[in-house]
């Protein structure tokens, strides 16, 4: 094992700060008991606010991927069609967990290097009035490209389609803006693991009247995701199961930190460091998958290596010798590209340490790349220019 802490810079798990820990470390109590609605009412409340939401945030015991099927099945109905755009790796999965409900698939493919077109959107919208939903990732983790929520609910306006808008927000709750009521989104969907600075285990749904709405006459079947059942027992401040009462110790403690700092100076903080990592590479000469500036993410940057190198090569070097996680190439991106991520409880110094271990791997790996791109993101984050 190699002395000193492990380096964790993949896009999710992030790490998770000593107060989360501390907090989790508490004795459990009963969460039938007259003392546990304390804690949850107080969650409910502050999740509501780092939504920006005034509608209800449902916390199931899940992935990402549970908090997915729970929001196909409350709303939409077997053989209902959705519109679905080819972002990167984690909207394809969703396009197959959505095809396994028995839902019909609209398909739109992309390059994987930008992200939703609204344009597009609202053509296939006009096109087909029968399309029930768009599911639409704000963040897509596996390429770092970030879609313009806002413009997609307006296309949507534009044509007065009457589709729910269920959006993935896994890497961008908490590190890019996503207000869920200004926007107008029916459905936003996440996961503790990432911008909320836990570990994996809890799955949120935000769902708004019209989602509601629509699910009171949704016919597919379900029980362990039922929005009601969940509903019915959170006004109480419980659960229709037993919850995951260590991860709600964490979340409380992770919602505290995030509104003490003030969910601005968070955006902007993902923001800076975010930009910080784009000065580096462009410092290093390499591309980022991502090829609209507008599009850049706040949580992830995954950079594009020249065709004859071996980015799992690079990220297996780099941890041997730096104790330094990468994110790893998926899909098609597969040994193409690694990620780096900048996300949850993460400072200056934390980035400045990750892009050393990235510059030296570099040179240790024989990528062709330039050397100044550490001091590039140096001058940066002093107050220079990149």
């Amino acid at each position: 094992m190699s002395p000193g802490r492990h380096h964790l810079q993949i896009p999710g798990p992030s790490n998770v700060p000593e107060r989360v820990s501390l907090a989790m470390a508490r004795a459990v109590i009963d969460h039938r008991g007259a003392e546990f609605p304390e804690l949850t009412l107080r969650v409910f409340r502050n999740l509501a606010e780092v939504f920006a939401t005034r509608h209800p945030v449902l916390i199931f015991p899940c992935s990402g991927t549970g908090a997915w099927e729970a929001a196909l099945v409350n709303c939409l109905s077997p053989g209902e069609k959705v519109l679905v755009f080819e972002t990167g790796h984690f909207a394809a999965l969703w396009k197959e967990v959505a095809r396994k409900l028995d839902l019909e698939v609209v398909w739109v493919e992309g390059d994987w290097r930008r992200g939703i077109d609204p344009q597009i959107a609202e053509d296939h919208l006009r096109r087909d009035p029968d399309i029930a939903a768009v599911l639409a990732m704000h963040n897509e983790t596996s390429t770092g490209v970030t879609s313009d929520i806002a413009a997609l609910r307006g296309a949507m306006d534009a044509c007065g389609h009457s589709a729910l808008l269920l959006v993935d927000a896994i890497s961008s709750l908490a590190c890019a803006p996503l207000p869920m009521d200004d926007w107008g989104i029916d459905v936003v969907i996440s996961g503790s693991q990432k911008g909320l600075m836990l570990p994996p285990g809890l799955g949120f749904n935000a769902v708004g009247e019209k989602a509601l709405a629509r699910a009171a006459g949704a016919t597919s079947r379900n029980s362990y995701w039922n929005w009601q059942a969940m509903l019915d027992n959170n006004r109480g401040g419980y659960f229709p199961y037993t919850p995951a009462t260590t991860l709600l110790y964490g979340l409380d403690e992770a919602l505290a930190m995030l509104l003490g700092e003030g969910m601005e100076n968070v955006f902007a903080r993902h923001a800076r460091h975010a930009a910080a990592t784009r000065a580096a590479l462009a410092g290093w000469g390499l591309e980022n998958v991502c090829v609209n500036e507008h599009e850049y993410s706040n949580s992830t940057t995954a950079i594009l290596l020249p065709e004859t190198c071996d980015a799992d090569r690079l990220r297996k070097m780099i941890l041997e010798r730096f104790n330094l996680s990468l994110g790893i190439g998926l899909g098609r991106l597969k040994g193409r590209c690694f990620r780096i991520g900048h996300l949850g409880d993460f400072n200056d110094l934390m980035l400045a340490g990750a892009l050393s271990g990235v510059e030296m791997g570099l040179e240790l790996a024989g990528i062709p790349f330039r050397k100044g791109g550490v001091n590039a993101a140096l001058r940066f984050l002093t107050g220079g220019e990149a």
